[in-house]
């Protein structure tokens, strides 16, 4: 979502569009407002709560001190928005107080959905509340426009939370290909340091149960017990971290993650490198020979675009974003979600024919293109115009100023 946001913003002001993104601010020390997206777009962090992380139940209770603040912030500079683009429900709650007050648009992105994740989480740490159902639900309503990511966000949308189908666009995010674009593997490997065995299997993700990487280790173990690991050496490089992210929370899954790779034979294959810029992320991805994406629930798939973009081939889960973005056959392989055994069927191949990454991974940079950001961003503003030109369908009343 981040990275989204950031992206989608430096875009539109490319294209002469002024944008103000507005964050909760969790660190005193940050200033309130930087001017890092270029073209003059900023980013304000706005006091709602103490000024550091804390949990997201108790999250939603600052809401109402964060639109005033957003209020305050805005009368102070004597500013005026054509319409708010609210992404994560907790903002699209925020978006709508704003709303009363300024009569504008509300266009909303949720990103992730809060029963999808119910329905694959593991652990009752991953469970949602349900206080953040009844949020989406909400903003479901409420919203003038909702863009979703795949086909599959706009049925999970329609069936599970009973969402007016009209005001749903698909449009999905988009990648920097002048960022992640394929640099020659010798250059890459020597930016990040060669891997212990030469040649690596990427994983890039938070850590936690609903990236899916038991399955991985577990679809490795098989390998290893096959010898298709001795025949072809790989390791695999594990790239992850968030910085929300709890860190009991992290490292409770990475000892998990550890003992099962001791358990399968593979403790000296697996490494850890933890967080990564996302400059350097461009290296590791154009270094592996293979990126997999195993979640067991992924919106979109921002990971496997950047591989793709970068010429790699993608094995990733067949699920949400993941089975409409990864081509089967083409640009890498899907899979069923949490089926070792067919991940396994899947890597072997790939790890044995150098001939069919080169393929796929050339493939893959042609569908990467479809989802350059000034693409992307122009179906954007073809939604913004759209409500801006017809008022009486966003049902948002007059809007002075515009």
């Amino acid at each position: 979502m981040n990275v989204y946001v950031r992206e989608i913003t430096r875009q539109m002001g490319a294209m002469g569009v002024h944008v103000d993104v507005f964050t909760r601010s969790q660190n005193e020390h940050v200033p309130h407002v930087l001017h890092d997206l270029g073209y003059g777009n900023r980013i304000v962090h706005i006091r709602a709560g103490p000024e550091y992380p804390v949990p997201k139940k108790e999250l939603a209770t600052y809401l109402p001190e964060f639109a005033q603040g957003v209020r305050t912030f805005v009368e102070s500079r004597g500013l005026s928005y054509d319409l708010i683009h609210s992404h994560y429900w907790m903002s699209g709650l925020a978006a709508f107080d704003l709303k009363q007050q300024w009569g504008i648009p509300v266009v909303h992105m949720f990103h992730t959905l809060g029963v999808m994740k119910n329905r694959v989480a593991q652990t009752p740490e991953e469970i949602e509340g349900e206080y953040r159902i009844i949020g989406e639900q909400e903003v479901i309503q409420k919203a003038d426009r909702i863009v979703v990511a795949t086909p599959a966000e706009y049925a999970q949308l329609m069936w599970l939370y009973q969402a007016d189908v009209n005001k749903i666009i698909v449009i999905p995010p988009g990648v920097d290909v002048g960022r992640f674009y394929p640099i020659p593997p010798d250059e890459a490997k020597e930016y990040i340091g060669v891997p212990p065995c030469g040649r690596m299997i990427l994983f890039v993700g938070r850590i936690e149960p609903l990236k899916g990487l038991d399955v991985l280790i577990e679809a490795l173990g098989m390998m290893h017990q096959k010898d298709v690991l001795k025949e072809n050496p790989f390791c695999l490089v594990i790239i992850g971290g968030e910085p929300d992210e709890s860190a009991e929370q992290a490292n409770i899954e990475m000892s998990r993650i550890k003992s099962l790779s001791k358990q399968y034979g593979l403790k000296d294959l697996v490494t850890f490198l933890g967080k990564r810029s996302q400059d350097s992320l461009p290296y590791y991805y154009s270094a592996a020979e293979v990126v997999v994406v195993p979640s067991q629930y992924e919106s979109f798939g921002m990971v496997a675009l950047e591989a793709m973009a970068c010429g790699k081939p993608v094995v990733a889960s067949q699920i949400g974003g993941l089975a409409y973005l990864v081509q089967d056959g083409v640009t890498g392989f899907t899979v069923p979600v949490d089926d070792p055994a067919e991940l396994a069927n899947r890597l072997t191949p790939l790890l044995q024919d150098s001939d069919m990454r080169d393929r796929m991974g050339k493939q893959a940079v042609q569908v990467a293109q479809d989802y350059a950001w000034d693409k992307i961003a122009l179906k954007l503003m073809g939604v913004y115009d759209d409500m801006l030109n017809n008022p009486a369908g966003n049902q948002t009343g007059d809007r002075p100023g515009m």
